[in-house]
């Protein structure tokens, strides 16, 4: 069983992008792992080549700042990872994510279950949606509970959206929208970091990504002038649980402070009424699912 990893990046030291600790965990259970590196200043190429792993493969990219249609540019890096895949799974880190050093074995477990069952196209992960620090997560609706982050290479699988998951384009089918990938649900958690950078460093990385979502006229208009504000937010919760080895120099060099103030929450009413009824039954209603989920074969 062949595993291919891949993954994309662009100036991820001057975003604050924990790249480095996103490839290193996902090193240990592939058989090769594609970084595209976009058309960077910062080293962010050389840094990605200094890991010194002879499963790298670098794939050099330029990112078309006229695309600013929905994060298309986004979904067209995935895709040229994809283009690169020779394995028979897919296993998909974006810069951000970071997984636990002992899970390879497990995931592997179930790569190999599902790859036994012609129906499941891939697999299923929960998220931890970090915000503010490392002791805070927010698991709302406005966040994603779960994500595709494996599949069965050679089934036409390519990014969706602005490659926040996949679904498989049948060039023969002419449906520009594709279809929802069947999967395995996981219970190996993506330790996902996208709003744990200082408060300045937060609002310039915003800035920036949304130049790929909008217009001039609106970004003007919309601009954060201010370092970010991670109070305004619907609902944290408080994490003390473990993180992945690879970012402990990262946390270690944490130079800001968060104090979770509840207070100041912008949770709209009808979630808040909906988010006790959620959490006692462990159910979100009504959620967007972009996959169609299997059960577990009977052990």
């Amino acid at each position: 069983m062949m595993v291919d990893g891949f993954t994309y990046v662009r100036n991820g030291f001057a975003m604050g992008y924990p790249f480095l600790a996103s490839i290193r965990s996902v090193l240990p259970f592939v058989n090769q792992m594609i970084v595209v590196v976009g058309n960077s200043t910062d080293g962010t190429r050389e840094a990605v080549l200094n890991l010194n792993s002879e499963k790298i493969t670098i794939v050099d990219s330029v990112w078309d700042e006229e695309k600013r249609k929905s994060g298309e540019i986004f979904r067209e890096q995935s895709d040229i990872g994809i283009g690169y895949l020779k394995g028979d799974w897919a296993f998909h880190i974006q810069a951000d994510e970071v997984l636990m050093e002992d899970v390879g074995a497990k995931i592997i477990k179930f790569i190999e279950l599902a790859d036994k069952m012609e129906r499941v196209d891939g697999l299923l992960f929960p998220f931890l949606h970090f915000w503010g620090d490392y002791n805070h997560i927010r698991h709302t609706r406005k966040t994603n509970a779960f994500e595709i982050r494996a599949f069965k290479n050679h089934r036409n699988v390519r990014s969706y959206r602005d490659s926040q998951g996949f679904r498989i384009f049948d060039p023969l089918s002419g449906n520009s929208k594709g279809k929802k990938l069947r999967v395995l649900k996981t219970d190996i958690p993506i330790f996902h970091y996208s709003y744990t950078r200082p408060p300045k460093l937060m609002s310039k990385k915003c800035n920036y990504f949304e130049r790929f979502y909008h217009s001039d006229e609106w970004l003007e208009s919309h601009a954060r002038k201010e370092d970010f504000d991670f109070n305004k937010v619907d609902r944290l919760t408080e994490y003390n649980g473990p993180h992945p080895v690879y970012m402990k120099e990262t946390i270690q060099n944490k130079d800001w402070e968060f104090h979770y103030d509840p207070s100041k929450s912008n949770m709209r009413l009808k979630d808040r009424l909906m988010y006790p009824v959620e959490k006692y039954f462990g159910y979100r209603m009504f959620e967007y699912r972009n996959y169609i989920i299997e059960n577990l074969p009977v052990q």
